[in-house]
């Protein structure tokens, strides 16, 4: 299992991912939360096919975090069923890890 993880979520709003983001990165569950979008989202949902426009929050931390990062997220998103994903980080720059290692409360 990988050290970290980076955690992605979806809203439909850049103030919805960027309260996510406040709320992670405040109580030093990761370290640092991009938002990024507009992007465009396909997908099914109650069988029909929806095309909107969302906001991605990436967020770095330890992967043994994740629940709290998990439970912190769902409480905040406005999504009946938001994505919550966490994929593993198999490498980074020695400074970049020690820095996220350091942001999350993380000794080495």
């Amino acid at each position: 299992m990988s050290e970290y993880v980076q955690v992605v979520t979806a809203t439909g709003s850049r103030d919805d991912a960027l309260r996510i983001a406040d709320a992670l990165v405040g109580a030093s569950l990761a370290a640092c939360v991009q938002v990024v979008g507009p992007i465009a989202s396909v997908y099914r949902w109650r069988g029909e096919v929806h095309r909107e426009e969302e906001w991605l929050a990436l967020a770095k931390t330890a992967a043994d975090l994740y629940p709290e990062v998990e439970s912190a997220i769902l409480e905040i998103h406005p999504y009946e069923v938001p994505e919550v994903l966490a994929v593993p980080v198999e490498a980074g720059s020695a400074d970049y890890l020690a820095w996220l290692r350091e942001q999350v409360g993380r000794s080495p």
